[in-house]
């Protein structure tokens, strides 16, 4: 548990602490231009090209049987190099909007799809809109533990979480299901509360994309190689199997660790800017590790800085951070950073833990029963 101390803000210092951060964006947003813009379009060009050449890798290790497994490997990482970039650097900073002020069609974060099985309208929906308005509240935000896992002691313990060691596992070797399937909230249709029919009607577009994307990454480049069909085939599924592990691993790290909180309900009710930022960082852990980490992560290494800025192209994080962290000092908040393995490591330990019955312990229990983070009063 953590033991995190943070300084209660007088109502005059949470609204100079709002203050400062929104300055902080304005001035990001003042000054994009044709940096960002070259870029996100080297990104685009690196995803195109280690794609091309992971694919021909696997081509040519199933045609020339004496770089069969030098050739497969190679092919493999570079496929999965491809979709983890597409996926964290563009696809999930594009939907965010973050470049449509270039006013390129192709990078409109209202009408991009991307390289998984699940839909983009549905992520704009449960990640865009839910999960960053209602940033780790209890009940309003599915991504504490994506209806699956029990992370925080505050959710409420059932037998079939003994089971989540096994199931995160899972989760994580078939993450792009779990997002393609999570705004169906199946949960509904178990209750009773919706019909098979209003589910299959929801459904459909989901399923339109899962078999689209399974037909390109299993059946028609595989195809291609003719009856070398089954090493392509498994080259395409090791891939995404190494992009979802990665994904899964980014975003569990940027929101599980045992500093991060979660809020009850109440939290939003005439929320302030000031308390909106308070709950973004409360609720956020950074990673360390520098330029490669931030461009594998999408920069959600700064995850911090992304829950603050959605909308500011993530290529400015890394920067932005440097002036959040003085800001977060000066108004005596923890500012949540560590190293991938040390973050990671404290989000298993959530998970092993809070599998078996818990309480929160007593900070814990003191902040649930306060509607907003701690602000001094008088």
């Amino acid at each position: 548990m953590s033991s995190v101390q943070n300084r209660a803000l007088s109502a005059a210092d949470l609204q100079s602490f709002g203050d400062e951060l929104d300055a902080l964006r304005a001035r990001q947003l003042a000054t994009l231009g044709e940096a960002d813009a070259r870029y996100i379009r080297r990104v685009v060009a690196g995803v195109r090209w280690t794609g091309v050449a992971g694919r021909a890798l696997l081509f040519l290790g199933a045609f020339v049987h004496s770089v069969l497994i030098p050739a497969w490997i190679a092919g493999v990482l570079l496929l999965a190099v491809s979709k983890i970039l597409e996926n964290m650097e563009l696809a999930h900073n594009v939907i965010h909007g973050q470049y449509d002020w270039m006013g390129d069609p192709q990078l409109q974060g209202s009408t991009y799809e991307w390289d998984i099985v699940g839909t983009a309208d549905n992520w704009r929906k449960t990640h865009n809109f839910r999960h960053h308005t209602y940033t780790n509240v209890r009940g309003l935000d599915d991504d504490i533990g994506y209806g699956l896992l029990r992370i925080f002691p505050e959710q409420r313990w059932r037998p079939f979480y003994l089971t989540q060691p096994v199931v995160a596992v899972v989760f994580a070797l078939l993450f792009e299901w779990g997002i393609a399937i999570q705004d169906l909230r199946l949960g509904r249709w178990f209750a009773g509360k919706i019909t098979f029919r209003q589910l299959l009607a929801q459904a459909r577009p989901v399923g339109r994309k899962m078999g689209s994307q399974m037909f390109k990454d299993y059946l028609l480049f595989p195809a291609l190689a003719g009856p070398f069909f089954l090493p392509v085939l498994l080259g395409n599924v090791v891939a995404n199997l190494i992009r979802n592990v990665w994904t899964y691993v980014i975003i569990f790290c940027g929101h599980f660790t045992a500093d991060a909180e979660t809020f009850p309900k109440e939290c939003v009710r005439d929320e302030s800017r000031g308390h909106w930022y308070l709950r973004q960082l409360r609720g956020s852990s950074n990673l360390t590790g520098g330029k490669l980490m931030n461009l594998m992560s999408g920069n959600l290494s700064h995850q911090i800085e992304h829950h603050f800025y959605p909308d500011v192209p993530a290529n400015r994080y890394a920067a932005i951070a440097v002036e959040v962290k003085a800001i977060c000092a000066r108004y005596g908040q923890h500012y949540n950073t560590g190293s991938l393995p040390k973050q990671f490591g404290q989000v298993m330990w959530r998970i092993l833990r809070h599998a078996f019955p818990s309480k929160p312990g007593r900070a814990a229990a003191r902040a649930a029963a306060t509607a907003q983070p701690q602000v001094q009063q008088g």
